[in-house]
């Protein structure tokens, strides 16, 4: 059986993914399409949800969505809610983002409590050890919760812009794997839950 094309949305967190973040550059390097907010800096998880229902629904083929931070967050929200999840076949979840924690419950009110069931398709989530919006414990949960496979990137902060990532070919070959692994082919431009892997 041969793969088939998809669609890859990208899902910034809260505030946006600035230039050299690593879904900016995905964006710039390989095609793939940034859904965007109205309001980066005061997000209101419903808001958010619409924009990334019709964003898929809009979408030319089936998704893989590639999130970031408060992104992850809302792939649960989103997924809860939706009835368009059949559109979706891939989910990768990195340094997820929670809104729980004491500092982050007044900006982020309206997204908690965080959605906790199962993904209704295929899931990979990146935590890190010495991430400072979500520790490690967290991102536990958040993966057995969403039937995700956890991938143990060690101490690399918020997986974003300030972790040096760079391009970050290392998560890209991963992103590879995952849909490979669901014969889905990315379309690039130019180019169960367990113990956790090696990032």
């Amino acid at each position: 059986m041969g793969t088939a094309s998809y669609t890859t949305l990208l899902l910034p967190g809260w505030q946006n993914s600035g230039p050299a973040h690593w879904q900016s550059r995905w964006e710039a390097l390989h095609g793939f399409t940034r859904v965007q907010q109205h309001d980066w800096m005061q997000p209101l998880r419903g808001d958010w949800m619409m924009q990334l229902e019709e964003a898929v629904l809009a979408a030319p083929t089936p998704v893989v969505l590639v999130a970031h931070s408060l992104g992850c967050i809302l792939t649960a929200a989103w997924a809860q809610h939706s009835q368009n999840t059949h559109r979706v076949k891939a989910a990768f979840l990195v340094g997820p983002g929670d809104p729980e924690r004491e500092e982050l419950q007044a900006p982020l009110k309206s997204w908690w409590p965080v959605v906790m069931d199962k993904l209704p398709f295929t899931a990979e989530l990146l935590g890190s050890r010495n991430d400072p919006y979500c520790s490690f414990e967290r991102a536990q949960q958040f993966a057995a919760a969403w039937g995700a496979d956890l991938v143990d990137c060690g101490n690399a902060g918020h997986l974003n812009a300030d972790s040096g990532l760079g391009d970050w070919p290392e998560g890209l070959s991963r992103l590879q794997a995952l849909v490979a692994n669901n014969k889905i082919s990315l379309n690039i431009d130019n180019a169960p839950p367990g113990r956790p892997k090696a990032c």
